[in-house]
C-alpha cells in the first residue's frame, strides 16, 4: 500500500470533495490551498468551498439531470451534498444553501479530519512525482496556469469560455429545418434552419436591443475574433451575420431548391445524436433573452435548451485530448485533474468530478483496479462527456439528460422519459458502488 500522502491542489468544491474521499479510503492527504495567503480576484473569504456566484445548487427533482446527480452523490455520502442538505435555505424547487454556513461547515470538517493535512500557500509548479489531484478551479493562478500550459501545450489550455446554446434534437421542428452539409460535402452533419429576409432582420434587431449579462469585476472581456458574441457581431452591421455564421451559401433548401436569405446551422454535440450546438451563437445575453430570441427562429419555436450560452473567464483543459478515462493526464499519469479545470460546468458537477478523482486516486495509490461508473449514471455521463466530446470543438458542459445513452424503449412523454433515465441511473449506480465502496467490508 502506498504510504506517501496524496496531494490535492485547491480547496474548492472539487478539491475538498477529492480530499474527503481519499481520506474515506483510509489514505493520508495533503490539501494545498493558497487562501488566505493569496486570494484570487473572485474570492473574499478564507474559508474553503466559497460559492462565488449564486448560492443555488439548482434543481432537486429527478426530472432534472442535476437533481439526479445530487441524489447519486447523496446515496454515495458526498461531503458536498450532505453538507448542502444540512445548510439548505428555502428556494422552491431548487437546493440553495446559506453560503457562509456551508463554507464554514466544510472547512471545519476538512480541517478536523485526522487524515487530512492542510498546507497554506500558493502552488506554482506541478510536482514531477507522487499522486496529485489538480483542482485549482476556473481562476487558476497565473503561475500554476503557466506550469500546466508547459505540460499540456498552450493550445490545449483555454482561459476564455465562449459557449453557444445546445438544443435537444427532439425539440427541433424538422418540417422547417433540414439536414445537410455546406456544398454537400461529407454526410448530412448539420441541421439547417432557414430565415427569410424579414425574419433575419428582426433577429438582428432583437439581438442588438436584448439585455446582456454584465461582466464581473474579475472578468476581462476580450472578445477574440474566433469567439465573438453573436450580439457583438450584430452590432457591427446589419448584414454581418448573413456573411458570417448565418451565411446561406452552399445550403439550398431542398423544398425550394434555392438558398434562403440566411441559415442558422446546428452541429451534433453528443455521441447519441440527442444534442445540437447552435453554431456561432456564443452569447452574453441573459438566459430569458436567449430563450425568447432563439425561440423566435424558424425550426426552433419549441426549442428545449440543454444548455444556454455564456462567455466568461474560465481556465479549462481540452479534456478529450489531455485526460484518460480516470482523469489522469495522459503524459504524466501521476497527475489527475478535477472540477471545472476538466471542462465540467457548475457547482454540483465540479464536486462530483472531485468525488470521482478522489476515488480514482485512492485506488491508484493502492494499486487497485479502477471500475468506471456506468455511462447510464450521472457520474458516468459526466465522465463520458470529458472522454468523448468533439476535441476540435470542446466546451465545458453542465450535466443534462442529453449526455446519457438513450433508453432501450421509446418513451414519448418528456417527463416520463427523464424519470425512466433516472431510475435506470440509480439502479446501475448501486451495482457500481458495491464494487468500489471503501466501507463495503465494514
Amino acid at each position: 500500500m502506498e504510504t506517501h500522502p496524496i496531494t490535492v491542489i485547491g480547496a474548492g468544491l472539487a478539491g475538498c470533495e477529492a480530499a474527503w474521499q481519499i481520506a474515506r479510503h483510509g489514505l493520508p492527504v495533503v490539501l494545498k490551498e493558497m487562501k488566505p495567503e493569496r486570494m484570487s480576484p473572485a474570492h473574499h473569504s478564507p474559508r474553503f468551498c466559497e460559492l462565488v456566484c449564486s448560492n443555488s445548487l439548482r434543481g432537486t427533482q429527478l426530472s432534472n439531470a442535476v437533481g439526479l446527480l445530487k441524489e447519486e452523490m447523496r446515496r454515495l455520502r458526498s461531503l458536498f451534498i450532505l453538507t448542502a442538505d444540512r445548510h439548505a435555505v428555502p428556494a422552491g424547487g431548487a437546493l440553495a444553501v446559506a453560503r457562509d454556513d456551508f463554507a464554514a461547515a466544510i472547512t471545519a470538517a476538512v480541517r478536523s479530519h485526522p487524515l487530512i493535512e492542510v498546507v497554506t500557500g500558493e502552488v506554482t509548479e506541478l510536482p514531477n512525482e507522487g499522486w496529485t489531484i489538480v483542482a485549482s478551479g476556473p481562476l487558476t493562478s497565473e503561475a500554476l496556469s503557466t506550469s500546466i500550459a508547459r505540460l499540456t501545450g498552450t493550445e490545449q489550455l483555454y482561459f476564455y469560455d465562449a459557449i453557444a446554446p445546445i438544443v435537444e434534437a427532439g425539440s427541433i421542428d424538422m418540417s422547417v429545418a433540414w439536414r445537410a452539409s455546406r456544398y454537400g460535402r461529407g454526410e448530412d452533419d448539420y441541421i439547417n434552419c432557414p430565415l427569410n429576409e424579414t425574419e433575419y432582420r428582426q433577429f438582428v434587431t432583437e439581438l442588438r436591443r436584448a439585455e446582456k449579462v454584465p461582466a464581473r469585476d474579475f472578468e476581462k472581456l476580450i472578445h477574440f475574433e474566433g469567439c465573438m458574441p453573436i450580439e457583438e457581431m450584430a452590432e457591427r452591421g446589419e448584414m454581418t451575420l448573413a456573411f458570417g455564421p448565418l451565411k446561406p451559401v452552399g445550403l439550398p433548401d431542398p423544398r425550394t431548391g434555392r438558398e434562403p436569405f440566411a441559415v442558422l446551422q446546428l452541429r451534433q454535440d453528443d455521441r447519441h445524436g440527442q444534442l445540437y450546438n447552435m453554431v456561432g451563437c456564443q452569447t452574453k445575453l441573459t438566459y430569458p433573452e436567449q430563450r425568447r430570441i432563439f425561440r423566435s427562429l424558424p425550426g426552433l419555436r419549441q426549442a428545449e435548451f440543454a444548455r444556454l450560452g455564456s462567455m466568461h473567464r474560465n481556465t479549462f483543459l481540452n479534456a478529450p485530448r489531455c485526460l484518460t478515462p480516470t482523469l489522469q493526464f495522459r503524459e504524466a499519469e501521476h497527475l489527475l485533474f478535477a472540477g471545472q479545470i476538466t471542462g465540467v460546468e457548475g457547482y454540483v458537477e465540479s464536486a462530483a468530478c472531485g468525488f470521482l478523482a478522489g476515488c480514482f486516486a485512492a485506488r491508484l495509490a493502492r494499486g487497485e483496479e479502477i471500475s468506471l461508473p456506468p455511462e447510464t449514471t450521472g457520474f458516468g455521463a459526466l465522465l463520458a462527456h470529458l472522454r468523448h466530446a468533439d476535441d476540435n470543438h470542446f466546451q465545458p458542459s453542465n450535466i443534462n439528460y442529453g449526455l446519457f445513452p438513450p433508453l432501450a424503449q421509446r418513451i414519448r412523454k418528456r417527463s416520463e422519459k427523464r424519470l425512466a433515465l433516472a431510475e435506470r441511473a440509480l439502479r446501475d449506480l448501486r451495482a457500481w458502488w458495491a464494487e468500489i465502496n471503501p466501507e463495503r467490508s465494514s
